[in-house]
């Protein structure tokens, strides 16, 4: 959109698209891949012809970053080149031209940077190391929506509480190794390092013994298991400050090392063939430690009366790894205090900011009803919904909380799916999808069904039926109510069986009911019908994407009528005429 605003605003401006680290190559190691494949090569590996790569960097016809590959690569080949910062540091003059920092340079004269969200909290959390500082940038955060959860992902934690002594031990081993190379000055860091693994290793023994005690109580039913009110095992509590202290010290030793060994392999006095297996093995090292650092640190966090973390551990499989996990309910505070307070001005835009017509749902979410000054804008559409559309909402004998219901489906369905035409019909569920596509196809339609085939081959199908006339009907589930476009006689008959209301099922959704709840509030009111009434309309925004499209909307549950919350989520709707047959 951006060239296109350029033209048209004749404004004069520079932009352009700033990407993670991980999305880009370090020319130094692709140069390491063709001068010494002995140290990389594996029994697994594909073939990749590096010396081609290497001549498309230097022809410019490869731009250096994984979206501009000539081909594609598998994860753990591009995991061999990928500019990862113990790698591909600019002050090693050998990467002064690799693209990372290239890329990095070009944002000091761009006066528009486009970043994705995750980008965004990295930087702001990091104390902007790539980005402007807040009070000298204006962010304009499109699908805002999503920030709330993206922040709590970000901000939440996870490692292992199992098979921990397997890692550790390899670090005292590598130490041993480090001694050989590294001068004398570095010696006491390396022991005091070996000393913080060792009492790592001795705080998380008990740990996985307390784990593998409860392990037959916590995983009989599910994979999962929630603490409630995020009440932890007197162990863990005991232990928590602790482990968060002597990973920090760790990581703190960790650096002075990687530094040492940096300088010494740019300097020469390590070859490659030295260097390089142990700056390895230290960069896996920093992971795990990280994990350790950031879960112990939020589990050392007393909790108040108001519950503001979801904990819970999960049997990860094949492996039987017990992983821990922590994740904060609320982000407002983060956010106001990286973004919000210290920002020149922040714009959020969203097709769905507003749940039920109101604002009041986001701004609580991102904290924004204690700020002053905060405006808000509800913009109409360019749609002229009355004579493009119409809802119906056909009588039915069932609510879709009753087992007769599927089968009320399936017999209602075939008079809304019309000849000649292309319709997108959405499930609440996957399982009652697969049961209405059985029922439907031993009356004789032909179906294009979600997880028959990649999306991809599916909307090829859809398009090349529409586009010589052909009855198409595709059958999908949530992920088809959000993000698919079908412009024109792609999409004119869009029926919705039911409305997605999502029962808490993940750790985090029960954690959030658990704490409305614990306040006096009712979790059904206040978290589920917004959320539903937002997917509502994400679903029915499928339908016109284009100004000169149209076409119907069905929604097959009547609770729609029959509930105290149904008018609201009716209103909330774009104003297509209603065709309500109660």
């Amino acid at each position: 959109d951006l060239p296109f605003f350029q033209q048209h605003s004749k404004l004069l401006f520079e932009f352009c698209l700033v990407k993670g680290r991980q999305r880009y190559a370090c020319i130094e190691r692709l140069r390491q891949q063709q001068k010494h494949p002995e140290l990389f090569a594996a029994v697994s590996d594909d073939v990749v012809d590096w010396q081609k790569l290497s001549d498309n960097w230097q022809q410019r016809f490869w731009l250096g970053d994984r979206d501009t590959l000539p081909a594609p690569l598998t994860d753990s080949m591009w995991q061999r080149i990928v500019a990862d910062p113990l790698h591909c540091h600019k002050h090693d003059k050998r990467h002064l031209h690799c693209p990372f920092h290239l890329a990095r340079a070009e944002i000091e004269h761009t006066d528009v940077l486009v970043v994705n969200h995750a980008l965004l909290l990295a930087d702001l959390a990091s104390g902007n190391s790539v980005l402007p500082s807040p009070d000298e940038t204006l962010y304009i955060i499109d699908e805002a929506h999503h920030l709330p959860d993206i922040a709590r992902d970000y901000f939440a934690a996870q490692a292992q509480l199992t098979h921990n002594s397997v890692w550790l031990e390899k670090a005292g081993k590598l130490v041993q190794q480090l001694i050989a190379v590294l001068p004398a000055t570095v010696m006491k860091e390396l022991l005091r390092f070996d000393d913080s693994c060792n009492e790592l290793n001795s705080l998380l023994k008990p740990i996985e013994r307390c784990v593998t005690e409860f392990t037959p109580r916590w995983f009989s039913e599910k994979t999962e298991y929630r603490f409630s009110d995020a009440a932890l095992p007197k162990l863990f509590q005991q232990q928590a400050e602790q482990l968060s202290q002597v990973s920090q010290k760790a990581l703190l030793q960790l650096d002075k090392i990687q530094q040492q060994l940096q300088e010494n392999s740019s300097e020469q006095q390590l070859s490659v063939r030295q260097s390089l297996p142990m700056l390895q093995e230290l960069s896996y090292l920093r992971q795990k430690i990280e994990q350790q650092q950031t879960l112990w640190q939020l589990y050392a966090v007393e909790q108040q009366k108001s519950v503001h973390q979801a904990r819970w551990v999960a049997l990860q499989t094949p492996g039987q790894h017990i992983i821990g996990h922590a994740c904060p309910l609320g982000v407002a505070g983060k956010l106001e205090q990286l973004l919000f307070s210290d920002a020149f001005a922040v714009i959020l835009c969203s097709a769905t900011l507003t749940a039920l017509n109101s604002f009041q749902y986001i701004r609580y979410d991102l904290g924004l009803t204690q700020f002053e000054g905060v405006k808000t804008l509800q913009v109409t559409s360019p749609f002229a919904y009355a004579e493009k559309g119409q809802i119906i909402i056909p009588k039915m004998n069932t609510e879709p909380t009753e087992k007769a219901y599927t089968d009320e489906l399936a017999a209602l369905l075939p008079q809304y799916l019309p000849d000649n035409e292309g319709s997108l019909v959405l499930f609440a569920s996957y399982w009652q999808m697969q049961q209405v596509a059985e029922m439907l196809r031993k009356k004789g339609f032909s179906l294009l069904v979600q997880g028959e085939a990649s999306r991809q081959a599916l909307l090829q199908l859809h398009a090349e039926n529409c586009k010589h006339g052909k009855r198409s009907i595709l059958f999908g589930t949530q992920s088809f109510s959000e993000g698919l476009d079908l412009p024109g006689k792609l999409l004119t008959n869009l029926v919705i069986t039911k409305l997605p209301f999502a029962v808490p099922t993940s750790p985090l959704e029960e954690a959030l009911a658990e704490a409305i709840s614990r306040k006096g509030g009712n979790a059904f009111v206040q978290l589920t019908i917004p959320a539903t009434a937002k997917k509502l309309v994400q679903a029915c925004g499928r339908l016109l994407r284009q100004e000169q499209d149209e076409g119907r909307i069905i929604i097959l549950d009547r609770r729609l009528v029959t509930k105290s919350y149904g008018p609201a989520m009716l209103n909330a709707l774009p104003p297509f005429r209603r065709n309500i047959e109660y």
